[in-house]
């Protein structure tokens, strides 16, 4: 798998400077503020306008975040993801496209599935996880259209982690990974 070109300076260097906000606001107030993501937004539009030209600029940053959008936006309707975590994909995306978007995602679930488990397991909820995971997939079958959180809340959570970290890791790693 070929990783798609480092996207043109200045744009790495913002992302990592947003991501590691993200991820340090997530830790210390579990929570990733909307002026960060408007601020993101903003300055990506501008900027992919800048290198790219007026439209070819506004549409690299448009699908770019609608591509971000799409990739998390399902987990935050099951429940299982907040909606800070979605828009900071959405405004990675916009920064870095679709195509390095996709895999900062494929890299973002890895980690954060790894730490998951791994948190998980140190707390011994394993069978609490399957026994979640065996309602949401029962709940997928015969669930009206509009309920938003699969899981009854009686069932009881295993825990949730800072994603916004696992993102700025997976964002990371993959423009160290093209920049190579």
């Amino acid at each position: 798998m070929t990783l798609p070109p480092l996207p043109p300076h200045p744009v790495p260097l913002c992302v990592i400077v947003l991501a590691i906000v993200a991820a340090s606001t997530d830790i210390s107030a579990r929570r990733i503020p909307n002026r960060l993501i408007s601020l993101g937004l903003a300055v990506a539009l501008a900027v992919q306008m800048s290198i790219h030209g007026p439209l070819a600029g506004a549409l690299d940053w448009l699908i770019g975040a609608a591509c971000g959008l799409a990739l998390l936006l399902p987990f935050y309707l099951l429940g299982g993801m907040a909606a800070g975590d979605v828009k900071l994909l959405m405004m990675i995306g916009a920064w870095v496209g679709p195509a390095l978007t996709w895999r900062i995602a494929v890299a973002t679930f890895l980690l954060g599935g790894l730490w998951s488990l791994l948190i998980v397991l140190r707390r011994g909820r394993f069978a609490r996880v399957l026994a979640n995971l065996r309602q949401l997939l029962g709940g997928l079958v015969v669930a009206p259209l509009g309920q938003t959180n699969l899981i009854d809340a009686r069932s009881g959570s295993v825990g949730s982690i800072p994603y916004g970290v696992a993102i700025a890791a997976g964002t990371l790693g993959m423009l160290f990974a093209a920049a190579l």
